[in-house]
């Protein structure tokens, strides 16, 4: 038997009908039954699903004394006619979406970093084409946003893939590494500093993030490569209004994201201290389920989120 042209399907010219049928038939189990629901009659539907076995050069049912029972190459027929039928009512829920002018809904996650950049500027230039687009953000750590992805209450997220064993159905598109520093109050002394070096900051008091963390353990690890014991004295949280609290009113510093801490800069609430920390997080990027159609709404924040992360990163 030939393998079939993948566009087999476009020199038969299948038709809808056909693949209702099919569907049908795995419903019922039975010609007369399925043509019924189908509001055909029962030689019709026999010619339908002979045609269809002719032009598949295949077997799609066994004919039973008391029904029919799909063969393998039935089953599989059916599966992909219920993902095509499937994929043909989303374009048509999308499509009624467009022509009234509401994109529906956009369920993306994000982590801390592009959650403080990259994307409020892609929303911000996706409501100007798009302003009736619904968006919701979930900000949480990558492995929560991955199970969401995962069960499919996301569309996408920004963020890092933890797990490579659990990650084979999942499409990673990288954006930028994330380089951390260190913050401060303004006015803090260590901002005048001429030369600012580790050992002129492992003995001050810190805010970290919480021991086991991916950070943590590599802001602890920047010190000992240096020779350096870490800071020990040291509050642990991720809180980022007791962190801003705390670095107002007291000497302390604190290490986080540089886009974070541009951005937190910017408004006046910290300042950055004049160092270069040998210190980064792994690479973020843009995560999808590979089998996941976007609606219009997600393609269209997708491809804003593509357009900024080229023009910041």
């Amino acid at each position: 038997m030939d393998t079939p042209n993948p566009n087999w399907f476009l020199r038969a010219r299948l038709k809808t009908r056909q693949l209702l049928l099919l569907i049908a038939l795995d419903e019922h189990r039975n010609i007369h039954r399925a043509s019924e629901a189908l509001h055909m009659t029962q030689p019709a539907a026999s010619k339908q699903l002979k045609d269809l076995e002719e032009m598949l050069d295949v077997q799609l049912f066994d004919r039973l004394p008391r029904g029919m029972e799909p063969t393998i190459f039935g089953e599989t027929m059916i599966r992909h006619a219920r993902m095509a039928l499937n994929s043909l009512a989303l374009a048509h829920d999308d499509i009624v979406a467009l022509r009234s002018g509401l994109l529906g809904q956009v369920e993306v996650g994000v982590i801390m970093t592009p959650g403080m950049a990259l994307l409020p500027k892609a929303i911000a230039r996706i409501k100007q084409q798009a302003p009736l687009l619904r968006i919701g953000v979930h900000m949480e750590q990558s492995n929560i946003l991955l199970e969401r992805l995962q069960r499919g209450s996301l569309d996408f997220m920004i963020g890092r893939i933890l797990d490579q064993e659990n990650s084979a159905s999942l499409s990673y598109e990288e954006l930028t590494e994330e380089p951390a520093c260190a913050v401060a109050r303004i006015g803090h002394p260590l901002l005048e500093h001429p030369n600012l070096q580790l050992q002129d900051i492992n003995t001050c008091p810190w805010i970290l993030p919480l021991q086991g963390s991916v950070l943590r353990h590599r802001f602890d690890m920047m010190f000992r490569r240096a020779g350096l014991e870490p800071p020990v004295n040291v509050v642990d949280t991720t809180a980022l209004l007791l962190i801003t609290a705390l670095l107002q009113q007291t000497d302390s510093l604190h290490v986080m994201p540089v886009d974070v801490a541009r951005y937190y800069a910017s408004l006046n609430v910290l300042s950055i201290l004049p160092i270069e920390l040998p210190c980064k997080m792994d690479a973020f990027g843009i995560i999808r389920q590979r089998d996941h159609l976007l609606s219009p709404g997600a393609g269209l924040l997708l491809q804003a989120l593509r357009t900024v992360a080229a023009e910041l990163y």
